[in-house]
């Protein structure tokens, strides 16, 4: 019988992490680099926070950088994380991208290759090689039948949106799966807390698409604290209840510039309000001392400084104002 793991066996690695979190990028400085004079300016200061060079003249490079970053971090914390599933939760987003990648370049008889990330649980080589020969059965968790499922239906539609789809409820299940199998209530809160994003911008979606419910139905995600029935009549109503449904919710913001967004608001604003609250779930690691609370709230944070410095940067490099810049930052941990 396997060891039970406790939250006292994090204490190395919490106090580790908490360490780490003073190396995490605050606001202000985000903002010096935002009100850097030169490209060279600002990628001097993210060298001095321990970033490579990134230059946002060549996205691919940078890009490619981010994710030595991201999988350097992963590995790090891997190697001293108790329990392994909590770093999974953040590696298998890249196995489902990366099948995305796969099939839609086998429709389109493309290479994938430079769609492809190598952060996933299973190498994107490895990845391929068993999607070409149909031997799915040794990959991870729930990723062997999405994989299936999917290439069933896109070689049936040949609509590369419904497959994502498919990958994308395979996700989820897959990342409940992890949640449910640590037995983790505070993992468990955020995959549903990234559920019910995912649910809000199908709703706000389809409603300025003019779709109706029916076609809503397809594409929202079991397992969120949003009852999807509450989503679906708020569809069927043409999006009035919204603030009744998400108000009493962390979501309440975000519903708010939803609804913005359907009169002809910002849609960056509400996708960026959507990861914000997400990000207020994951605010209470930091007042946990220890488990495995903090290490999910760095590295999701992490994950959220990736996306602000890909925005700030792109952003610089195309002369966008730096108020623009600045209002699609995504709220930070620290």
């Amino acid at each position: 019988m396997a060891k039970r793991i406790k939250d006292t066996d994090y204490l190395g690695i919490s106090a580790r992490i908490r360490a780490m979190e003073n190396g995490l990028l605050t606001r202000e400085r985000m903002e010096q680099i935002l009100d850097a004079h030169t490209d060279e300016e600002a990628s001097k200061l993210l060298q001095d926070c321990g970033y490579p060079d990134l230059d946002p003249r060549r996205p691919e490079e940078m890009d490619a950088a981010l994710s030595a970053v991201r999988e350097a971090t992963l590995r790090d914390l891997g190697d001293s994380a108790p329990d392994p599933r909590y770093i999974d939760i953040f590696k298998l987003k890249y196995d489902y991208h990366n099948a995305k990648a796969i099939l839609k370049a086998r429709a389109m008889n493309t290479d994938p290759g430079r769609m492809l990330m190598d952060l996933g649980r299973v190498s994107a080589a490895e990845l391929k090689e068993a999607m070409d020969t149909g031997e799915l059965d040794s990959l991870p968790g729930r990723l062997g039948a999405a994989v299936a499922e999917a290439g069933e239906v896109l070689d049936t539609t040949r609509d590369p949106q419904l497959s994502d789809i498919v990958l994308d409820r395979w996700c989820y299940r897959d990342m409940d799966d992890v949640a449910e199998a640590t037995g983790s209530a505070f993992l468990h809160g955020y995959v549903c807390a990234q559920i019910d994003a995912a649910n809000l911008r199908s709703l706000i979606r389809t409603l300025r698409m003019g779709k109706g419910a029916e076609f809503l139905q397809g594409v929202l995600f079991e397992g969120g604290e949003i009852d999807t029935e509450s989503i679906l009549r708020v569809s069927a109503s043409g999006g009035s209840g919204l603030a009744e449904v998400y108000g009493p919710t962390r979501f309440a913001g975000a519903a708010e510039s939803g609804a913005e967004a359907l009169r002809g608001g910002s849609v960056t604003e509400f996708e960026k309000r959507c990861d914000d609250a997400v990000s207020d779930y994951l605010d209470r690691a930091q007042f946990v001392p220890f488990g495995e609370a903090p290490l999910l709230g760095y590295l999701a944070a992490r994950e959220t400084e990736y996306t602000n410095l890909r925005i700030l940067l792109l952003g610089r490099s195309t002369g966008l104002p730096a108020q623009v810049i600045r209002s699609r930052l995504r709220a930070g941990y620290v």
